[in-house]
């Protein structure tokens, strides 16, 4: 009784379309569960995420559960994510996304989840880490542990929006390190989980750095994927 009193107040918003959710609905409208770009990606081992990483950083798998589209759903679903606070947004999805990763068997082979690190300073301001957040949807459906320290970023950079392929990727080359507390042991496969995948810089980097682990072994899993 009190939530729909409260309701009536602070009626709860589906952040993709904006329309009022019902009751029996968490977080994001049937509507848009449904109709919501999906890419099947974890099916294909060969899609365009994983050529786009080809030559790059030796992945073995990558993938995202959304393309992005400028102006649509998907990135007004992430502009609420990481701008307008709702850290409900990354658990959810992250928790949607995983039961459909288990479908694939080089996810489910997975031994740790790493989310890709915000700068201390830039987390501290927003107050959470949105990767983070999915990360931790994704060990929940997955059964998998989630690390959010074993990876670092040494240095804040400046966004990648509007940058050049190249300007990306030195705008994050040698930026991220591993933790000196104890690692993981050698042969562990690591899945790196990000927000949006674009030309694919940062995950590069990222996945170059837990590679220097002996043995490991990297996959990648994205909210969404931005072909540019």
């Amino acid at each position: 009784m009190f939530g729909d009193l409260l309701s009536v107040f602070y009626p709860l918003n589906c952040p993709a379309c904006g329309l009022l959710l019902y009751k029996s609905e968490k977080v994001i409208c049937s509507q848009c569960r449904f109709h919501l770009p999906k890419t099947h990606f974890h099916h294909d081992s060969e899609n365009m995420i994983a050529r786009q990483f080809w030559g790059r950083v030796p992945l073995s798998a990558a993938a995202s559960l959304f393309y992005f589209d400028k102006k649509e759903k998907v990135q007004r679903l992430i502009h609420q994510l990481k701008y307008k606070g709702r850290k409900e947004i990354g658990v959810l999805l992250g928790e949607i996304y995983g039961g459909d990763l288990m479908e694939s068997e080089a996810y489910r082979e997975v031994d740790f989840i790493i989310p890709v690190p915000l700068h201390p300073g830039r987390k501290k301001r927003r107050g959470y880490n949105q990767s983070e957040l999915f990360a931790r949807g994704l060990g929940i459906s997955m059964q998998k542990k989630v690390d959010p320290n074993l990876l670092i970023r040494h240095a804040k950079t400046a966004t990648q929006t509007r940058k050049t392929r190249f300007a990306r990727w030195e705008n994050v080359n040698n930026v991220f390190g591993l933790t000196d507390a104890v690692r993981p042991g050698e042969g562990k496969h690591f899945l790196l989980a990000d927000d949006v995948i674009t030309t694919g810089a940062t995950i590069e980097a990222c996945a170059q750095t837990l590679l220097q682990i002996p043995g490991a072994k990297v996959s990648v899993a994205a909210i969404a994927y931005a072909p540019h």
